[in-house]
Order: C-alpha cells, then sequence, then structure tokens
C-alpha cells in the first residue's frame, strides 16, 4: 500500500495555510515609508507617515477608502494624496479646537439652519 503524497507545491501550500502574511502593494508600502509634517492636533512638530494620517480619526472612512482606491489604480499622485490628506487632517483638527488653519480662533459662522440677528431693531 502506497501513502497519496500531495500535488501541491510545498511552498504553495504553506501560503495557503496562512502562514506566510499576504504580500504588501507597493504603493501600500510608499504610504508607510512616506512620511510628512503636520501642524495640527497631536501630529504637531512629528513626522507622521501617510499611511497612520490616512488611519486617523480625522479622515472619515468613506474618504480614507476612496483616496486608496484612487492612489491604488494609480489615479492619484503620491503629492496630490500628500495634499489632501494633510488638508484634511488640518481642518478638521482646526475645526474641533475651533481656530483657523492659522491657529487664530475661528469665529462661528452662521449656518443656513441658524437665523441671523436682523440689526435695527
Amino acid at each position: 500500500i502506497r501513502a497519496k503524497s500531495s500535488n501541491k507545491d510545498p511552498v504553495t501550500a504553506a501560503g495557503e495555510e496562512g502562514e506566510d502574511p499576504p504580500k504588501e502593494e507597493p504603493w501600500e508600502k510608499t504610504l508607510k515609508t512616506t512620511t510628512v509634517q503636520v501642524e495640527a492636533a497631536e501630529f504637531r512638530g512629528h513626522r507622521v507617515s501617510l499611511w497612520a494620517l490616512l488611519h486617523s480619526r480625522y479622515i472619515p472612512e468613506e474618504n480614507r477608502k476612496e483616496l486608496l482606491e484612487l492612489y491604488g489604480a494609480g489615479e492619484l499622485s503620491l503629492e496630490q494624496v500628500k495634499s489632501v490628506v494633510t488638508t484634511i487632517v488640518t481642518r478638521v483638527a482646526a475645526a474641533e479646537a475651533g481656530t483657523s488653519e492659522d491657529g487664530a480662533r475661528a469665529e462661528p459662522k452662521p449656518t443656513e439652519t441658524e437665523p441671523t440677528p436682523l440689526h435695527g431693531d
């Protein structure tokens, strides 16, 4: 009686068992190794990877997915991703802190749902 051996390549079989982590996409590695300096919130004074910024609480999940898809497909350059991500983080952090992007206190602006006071009553 002969034992039936597997026809699978040992390397392929090991990969299928989940022993090796999935290969990182080149664009993903670029986002993890490219750092920027954002003068906002907890990032102030530190260089942070674009990957960390993309996965921070300042980037809504919907925006993150869209940016990753566009960058991964080659529709956005690294510079465009840097610009968009740093702008979003800066604006959201400034809004949370109640300041403008240059650090000055922002005056609350009336919205359409808030009535504007009439002068001369």
